[in-house]
């Protein structure tokens, strides 16, 4: 494995910016771009940390090495704070399309919360227009550049408030015009799925995808109360599943591990992991592991046969893409090619689409790995 001067990573000859990726698990307020959120905050007269954008960008790499996620979640105040506006919300949306595009990613579900966004008095109608405006832009920017993308919204409520029914029922009203799919965002820890149980009735009765967040900052009980209240269909991070695993006996590659229930459902159902490697270790969602990518139980998933995918989580907290975490998994864990394209294939057959786009996506990054 190489790097160039440019950043892009070569394995086994071939550039891992060009291969045709899929992103699952993207924050809207966790993607901004430094200089963006500068010009933003400036044009409402807030204060940043830092004028540079480089420099901004290594202040939310710092505060976000804390090992904890609450105190990780605090850096979304800022991005938030700049994404109050039909245009900044549109701008924002528009950028996080294109530097999906640039980073090879032919499909990608963005995930964000319109509750978070009326401060200044938009709608909940009006925030996801507005993106959607930006992602459609977006979209069309990187056809005009000579690169084929789709982004759909994961609309997202927060698991420590009570509008989960209401934002259930705004995702509903957006299938066909956006919306691929819904989610729980937030501190996890107290605050388990089974609190929003109307909701996800309401979306089950709807028959409308849903992804949780579980298995980050809690543990089994949160990944089980997903599966069991949220009726997930994927699991966001869902990292912990691993402390349902005992390794028996370990001789060089050879592995025997003890399945508990929970992680056995996981596994055998193909339940799909929204593996996130550099977020993981900084909100310290692998602590019980150790603290480096080595410790991430990534792999022993992976070898043990689980639907793992790849994910960014928050490139600008974690200052990354989606081609800097696969070239850590390769360089921490010497993946070769078709490592990284079973990961693309686990994540097209776990996307929010119809079987026939599934398909064609799998077709998809089979031609572009093949070639």
């Amino acid at each position: 494995m190489s790097i160039d001067a440019n950043g892009d990573v070569t394995l086994q000859g071939v550039s891992l910016r060009s291969l045709p990726k899929v992103s699952l698990h993207d924050h809207l307020d966790g993607a901004l771009r430094p200089a963006t959120i500068i010009e933003l905050a400036d044009a409402i007269g807030l204060d940043v940390p830092e004028s540079d954008p480089r420099a901004l960008g290594t202040w939310f790499a710092k505060q976000s090495d804390s090992g904890s996620l609450v105190e990780y979640l605090k850096t979304f105040d800022l991005t938030t704070a700049v994404m109050q506006t039909r245009e900044g919300l549109t701008r924002v949306a528009r950028e996080f399309v294109q530097d999906l595009a640039a980073d090879g990613v032919i499909y990608g579900e963005v995930r964000w919360a319109p509750e978070q966004h009326q401060a200044a008095g938009l709608t909940l109608e009006q925030a996801v227009d507005a993106v959607q405006q930006g992602i459609e832009e977006g979209e069309d920017a990187a056809d005009r550049d000579g690169r084929s993308i789709r982004v759909g919204q994961l609309i997202t409520a927060m698991r420590h408030t009570d509008r989960a029914r209401e934002i259930a029922e705004l995702a509903v009203d957006y299938r066909g015009r956006g919306a691929v799919g819904f989610d729980i965002a937030g501190p996890e820890d107290g605050f388990p799925p089974s609190n929003h149980r109307e909701a996800f009735d309401f979306l089950a009765e709807n028959f409308f995808p849903v992804t949780v967040h579980a298995g980050e900052a809690a543990g089994l009980a949160s990944i089980r109360s997903a599966l069991l209240d949220g009726r997930a269909l994927r699991l966001g991070h869902g990292v912990r599943i691993a402390e349902d695993l005992e390794v028996v006996t370990q001789e060089g590659d050879e592995v025997q591990v003890r399945f508990g229930d929970l992680a056995r459902w996981v596994r055998d159902r193909e339940i799909p992991l929204e593996l996130s490697p550099s977020s993981n270790l900084q909100t310290g969602a692998v602590a019980a592991w150790g603290n480096v990518l080595a410790d991430h139980p990534f792999d022993l998933l992976y070898q043990l046969g689980f639907a793992v995918t790849v994910n960014v989580d928050n490139r600008t907290m974690s200052a990354t893409s989606l081609t800097r975490e696969l070239a850590l998994l390769v360089e921490t864990f010497d993946y070769d090619l078709d490592d990284l394209e079973t990961f693309q294939f686990n994540a097209a057959a776990a996307a929010f689409l119809p079987v026939e786009e599934r398909e064609e996506l799998v077709e998809m990054i089979a031609e572009g790995f093949d070639a």
